[in-house]
């Protein structure tokens, strides 16, 4: 491998030696892993309803761009997280699926197709969420914006939940979606700060912790505010405990944890899988904090059941919406 290519590495970022930070004792990427990954393969009637109106619309959702373990039972409950701005990342996590390059997706109709599918599906909770768009002006915030409008103007029972990148820390970006008062805030710190450089290079989690800390302040109020971080990659329960007191600190109110699962061997290992009770410790730790709602678990998702963590006006659809 050249010297250019292996610095662009996931699984080297910046060419780094990993496992100096993640120590030598990592997972094999083929495995088998414990029993309660075991989730049902994805092909219900609704999941094939929601891949044909998916792709009819030319959109892209993350549940099947980041490979989420979870999209057979969310598609199922008739639930999605819409993807905007493409399917191509200007940034490079280690832990992440999305393809990453030089992005040229600049399509002004999205928000209209969006709400459009989002009306069709009849949800009460969408998720908005986009790839890193480093190389626009506003950093991505004016799809953001024209996708609550559209929601707001085509299915206006339906709760909107934005999923952001940090837009470089700029604030005016944010402030612009934060007018538009989405019902959710959300941005992902991911890991704990030790492991910055390893896994989200270009990031910081002190500029995480800011955007969700304006958000808090500018939403005034009428703005929840959620985060959520991995583990499996060397992290201790007590670096874990620290960071959500950081993100209390900031006034997030929702917090999700959920397991790293290696996508592929391009990308960053996992040193081990958490047991339940060890997700449950931490969900114990989180409510002492003041958290008003924590999901955590091996398969818990930032978008996971995202209609279950604030309340809904009406009931969900779908086959497994009746026994949430």
């Amino acid at each position: 491998m050249s010297a250019t290519s292996s610095t662009r590495s996931r699984a080297k970022p910046g060419g780094m030696d990993v496992l100096r930070v993640l120590g030598p004792d990592v997972r094999p990427i083929r495995e088998r892993k414990p029993p309660w990954f075991k989730v049902p393969a994805p092909g219900g009637q609704r999941y094939r309803e929601l891949t044909d109106m998916i792709r009819a619309e030319n959109l892209h959702t993350v549940c099947q761009e980041a490979a989420c373990p979870n999209v057979g039972e969310c598609w199922e409950r008739g639930t999605a997280t819409f993807m905007i701005l493409g399917d191509t990342c200007t940034r490079r996590c280690g832990f992440c699926n999305v393809k990453t390059g030089k992005p040229t997706w600049n399509d002004p109709l999205e928000p209209a197709r969006v709400a459009r599918s989002i009306a069709r599906m009849g949800l009460r909770h969408a998720v908005i969420t986009s790839v890193d768009r480093d190389d626009l002006p506003d950093k991505g915030a004016s799809a953001f914006v024209g996708v609550i409008r559209q929601v707001r103007r085509q299915a206006p029972g339906c709760q909107i939940e934005v999923l952001t990148p940090d837009f470089q820390g700029q604030e005016m970006p944010l402030a612009k979606v934060i007018a538009e008062r989405p019902d959710v805030f959300n941005h992902n710190v991911e890991v704990v700060p030790r492991l910055y450089p390893l896994a989200r290079r270009g990031s910081t989690f002190e500029r995480s912790c800011r955007v969700l800390r304006l958000a808090h302040e500018l939403g005034e109020g009428q703005v929840l505010t959620k985060s959520g971080l991995m583990v499996g990659l060397g992290e201790t329960h007590d670096e874990m405990v620290d960071a959500f007191a950081a993100l209390r600190l900031g006034g997030v109110q929702v917090l999700t944890v959920g397991q790293y699962l290696r996508p592929s061997e391009r990308h960053l290992p996992v040193v081990r899988y958490w047991h339940p009770d060890e997700f449950a410790a931490l969900e114990r730790a989180a409510y002492e904090l003041g958290f008003d709602h924590v999901a955590a678990g091996p398969l818990v998702r930032s978008s996971y059941h995202a209609d279950q963590h604030v309340p809904q006006a009406r009931p969900g659809i779908g086959p497994l919406a009746a026994h949430a």
